[in-house]
């Protein structure tokens, strides 16, 4: 099926494609240009080997960087913005993580190594579509459906059954797709083999999406959310904000699930995990806990106990309290720095917590 639309433009966008007149728009620009939603990154697939892109880039006055050759795939710097550009392939191996590709200049055998139909599709510069596989259809009526079997999409990268979730939280509308549900269910120990990086790559979309209660249950339900987090608990958390480490929190006890976190992103898990203030807490109580911990651990806390709307707007009022006196405070006073100095400081700002963060540098450099 084709049709046709308004195909995405911009200066940089419109210089790669006068430079490459065989390539076209793919992937997710594709759909979300048809969903009439905002477009995040715009990719685009050619015919044309690697090595020619290269030339015909250079030849127009385009930058580009051989970002994975290997696989065909070409950066092109434009007007400044980026565009990744891929060689047409075809699978030769895969082994449920990496593939071992050969470039093909046959779009539709393009297409159908893609996982889902709604990333199936292609677009000219004109707005021309190609749909080999019924990615229109199933945009439309909200199904999230895989291209050809769906056991065989997923044994070739079992990360595919992660990103049918994080599809379905986007634009399942329509209920699950049954032979999806089914060979999800089958191939759930092939996530035994994914990278904890990849794995939180995916979770994190997942959760980041407006409502993904609906993606969460049936990961319960098929077992997914058991084999990627065996500590989870299934809890609402369409009404928390879109924000992946506080949602993440939701679903787990206190402590770091096995998952590839950066070192902030560890940090703050474990910080939000934290104790609340209560409900009834004076207005000295809430300066003193924003003294001891950040707005954001904070108000993520108090989401995370119910989301309590007059305890997030009283905290939200209250300007961050800092402490008013520094060691150069002290020195100027004859404290020399080293552990006594360290000493007063501690002192000061308990003195300083108590009186509910209210003390002036004036009024604690004269106790």
């Amino acid at each position: 099926m084709n049709s046709n639309v308004t195909s995405p433009s911009s200066p940089g966008l419109n210089a790669v494609l006068k430079a490459l007149p065989h390539a076209r728009l793919v992937g997710g620009c594709v759909r979300d240009t048809l969903a009439a939603r905002p477009i995040a990154d715009i990719d685009l697939a050619t015919p044309d080997p690697p090595e020619d892109v290269i030339k015909a880039l250079a030849a127009a006055g385009l930058r580009s960087i051989p970002t994975g050759l290997a696989h065909g795939t070409v950066t092109a710097l434009a007007h400044g913005e980026s565009f990744e550009i891929t060689t047409l392939r075809r699978d030769v191996e895969t082994d449920g993580r990496h593939a071992v590709v050969a470039f093909t200049d046959d779009w539709r055998e393009d297409a159908s190594r893609r996982d889902f139909t709604i990333n199936a599709m292609s677009m000219t510069p004109d707005g021309h579509v190609f749909d080999y596989f019924g990615g229109i259809d199933d945009l439309k009526a909200g199904l999230v459906r895989f291209v050809g079997h769906a056991a065989t999409r997923i044994a070739e990268d079992y990360l595919r059954i992660l990103r049918y979730f994080r599809f379905y939280a986007r634009y399942g509308t329509a209920g699950p797709d049954a032979e999806a549900l089914t060979a999800i269910t089958n191939a759930v120990p092939g996530l035994a083999g994914l990278s904890g990086e990849r794995v939180w790559s995916e979770l994190q979309r997942i959760l980041a999406a407006h409502t993904p209660d609906s993606s969460l249950k049936l990961m319960a339900e098929t077992g997914v959310l058991t084999a990627i987090l065996p500590q989870a608990l299934l809890a609402p958390v369409n009404d928390l904000p879109a924000d992946p480490i506080l949602r993440l929190a939701a679903l787990l006890p206190p402590g770091l699930p096995n998952l590839k976190f950066s070192g902030a992103e560890a940090e703050r898990l474990l910080a939000v995990q934290g104790p609340p203030p209560p409900n009834d807490a004076t207005e000295d109580d809430l300066r003193r806990a924003l003294a001891d911990t950040s707005f954001d651990i904070l108000i993520g806390r108090v989401w995370l106990a119910g989301g309590n709307e007059a305890l997030r707007a009283r905290i939200a009022a209250i300007p961050e309290p800092i402490f008013p006196v520094q060691g150069r405070d002290l020195q100027a006073l004859g404290v020399q720095p080293g552990p006594e100095m360290g000493q007063k400081l501690r002192h000061l700002r308990k003195i300083w917590l108590e009186s509910g963060c209210h003390l002036s540098r004036e009024d604690l450099l004269n106790l």
